[in-house]
């Protein structure tokens, strides 16, 4: 029983961060329509701007939480004014180079400023809980607790706001919101800096314990990619809920069969539920 207990909350740890990275990419391709292939660029920008406040100007971790979501923000709400914007009435390839320039830029950004070494960020709470036999460190529930807590913030912020509702609008169908008065570049903008919140906050939070370092975000978006495909394209649900399927999957194989399979297991995954249910565990949102 400690055993099981202890990879539920591995995995509520991992599906945890990655649904949290897989709801704003998920949101973005609603409007967009296109994979944002930087997403992942934005949840590394948001560890190092984390790990700057703490580690040079000894900023409290809450503080430096809050000061990368800002500045991740206003970094994605900037990449949709003046990269995806232009691009908006170009179908095809055309965004997702864009984006891809955008992560390669953003990378060797972070190279150029903080280097490519290695680095670890610091946490205040570095306390372990013992929990029916299981240990957790203090760190991996404030994962849970703030992951669950901002994924909830999310969903009353959708659906019980007017200002949601324009966001859920538009990703269902752009035009005929357009059509209703709807301002599509104001909600574009905010669906940006939604989405590099919730990148940053993923980020901080898991961070200290793991590392921080420029390429950081290339497995967590190619993860965060194969959560929306399992949920459905454009479904926030199916974000959550294949987020935590991935989490609980890589951390019971990790233990039942090895490390060295870990990331492994959600294309495994990827290629069985698609085989089984090809429009994902949601049906398709985004239209």
């Amino acid at each position: 029983m400690d055993v099981l207990l202890q990879q539920i909350l591995n995995g509520l740890t991992l599906g945890g961060t990655y649904s949290l990275v897989a709801l704003g990419l998920t949101l973005v391709y609603g409007i967009l329509h296109v994979p944002n292939f930087a997403h992942g660029a934005f949840y590394m920008v948001g560890a190092f701007v984390s790990y700057q406040f703490m580690s040079a100007w000894g900023a409290n971790y809450w503080v430096a939480m809050l000061g990368s979501a800002l500045v991740v923000a206003v970094l994605a709400a900037l990449s949709e004014r003046l990269i995806f914007h232009p691009l908006r009435h170009h179908e095809g390839l055309h965004p997702m180079i864009a984006a891809i320039g955008l992560m390669l830029f953003l990378e060797a950004g972070a190279q150029a400023l903080w280097g490519a070494d290695f680095r670890r960020m610091a946490t205040p709470y570095e306390g372990i809980v013992n929990i029916m036999g299981a240990t957790a460190p203090v760190q991996r529930l404030l994962i849970i607790g703030g992951a669950f807590a901002l994924m909830l913030a999310l969903h009353l912020f959708l659906t019980r706001t007017v200002t949601g509702s324009t966001i859920m609008a538009m990703a269902q169908n752009r035009e005929g919101a357009s059509l209703m008065g709807i301002d599509a570049t104001r909600v574009a903008m905010l669906t940006f800096g939604i989405s590099g919140v919730l990148a940053a906050v993923a980020a901080t939070l898991y961070s200290p314990i793991g590392l921080v370092f420029p390429s950081m975000g290339n497995l967590v978006i190619t993860k965060a990619f194969v959560i929306i495909i399992l949920g459905g394209m454009g479904s926030v649900p199916g974000a959550i809920l294949g987020g935590l399927i991935i989490g609980f999957a890589e951390a019971f194989g990790a233990y039942y069969i090895s490390t060295d399979y870990q990331d492994i297991v959600a294309f495994v995954l990827l290629v069985v539920i698609l085989s089984l249910r090809p429009e994902g565990l949601f049906k398709q949102r985004a239209r």
